[in-house]
């Protein structure tokens, strides 16, 4: 019995995980480029069970058998193995706006911050006062060559990337899109920025198929779907219902069990 509160105690956790993470991501359903977070969850090792009452080995004309065979097998509860994270595209949205760019694909833009260079799908720029191109932190958006430098807003960026002035038709640069070897072992560090692990394997330049489209005057909003996080929230407040029941009634069983006890040794 004992065992069945471990159990049930484990199951009101791994819920609780799930929770956190629905309540993230339908608080990040506005924010530009956010990737939902999927809860994977695992069971801790089985315990194989024996028949009772039952030892050893005894000898038959062929050989031996054993003596206590497995009658099956009991969990011993579920735990949360990662925070799995979707990168299904989201859909565009038009700002109109010469500083907002959008991804059609995967990969993302690479930034310079204080921590290092760190990577984005949030394409809500801005310009700033020396004519350089920020995330909304004030983090530079990192060309081939360097920060990217432009006069003022009235620039062109073509499906590859490329950043032209519109009155001279002068190439500034090429935005520095880049893809990973393992994606979903990325990390999350805040405001929209994610940074390489050695899992997932060093940044490098995307080429060819595997370079996205840039859509200018486009954000990317979240892939989060509102209707099917709230039907799992409640799936989710369900499960520890009832894995809360379970604990009750196994304290139950123990108190009646313990009572019988006392009144027999009276």
């Amino acid at each position: 019995m004992i065992r069945g509160w471990y159990i049930g105690a484990s199951g009101m956790t791994a819920q609780q995980n799930r929770l956190d993470a629905i309540a993230n991501n339908l608080a990040n359903v506005d924010t530009t480029g956010f990737k939902k977070e999927i809860p994977v969850s695992k069971t801790f090792s089985e315990l194989l069970l024996r028949r009772a009452n039952a030892d050893g080995v005894y000898q038959v004309s062929t050989g031996s058998c054993d003596a206590a065979p497995i009658i099956g097998s009991i969990g011993l509860g579920v735990e949360t193995n990662e925070l799995f994270t979707d990168f299904d595209q989201g859909s565009f949205k038009s700002t109109e706006t010469s500083t907002d760019l959008a991804l059609g694909g995967k990969g993302f833009f690479a930034v310079e911050t204080p921590d290092g260079e760190r990577y984005t799908r949030n394409g809500n720029f801005l310009l700033g006062k020396e004519g350089i191109l920020l995330t909304k932190e004030g983090y530079p958006v990192l060309g081939e060559n360097g920060h990217i430098t432009v006069a003022d807003d009235k620039f062109f960026v073509n499906d590859d990337g490329m950043v032209i002035n519109r009155e001279t038709n002068e190439i500034s640069d090429r935005i520095k899109l880049v893809r990973f070897d393992s994606e979903r072992d990325l990390k999350k560090q805040g405001s929209s920025l994610w940074y390489e692990t050695v899992q997932s394997g060093p940044a490098h330049i995307a080429e060819g198929k595997e370079r996205p489209k840039v859509l200018q005057g486009y954000t990317e909003t979240s892939n989060v779907n509102v209707v099917n996080e709230m039907v799992q929230m409640i799936e989710v407040n369900r499960a520890y219902e009832a894995n809360q029941k379970a604990i009750q009634t196994e304290d139950d069983m123990m108190d009646t069990l313990w009572n019988k006890v006392v009144a027999v040794n009276l």
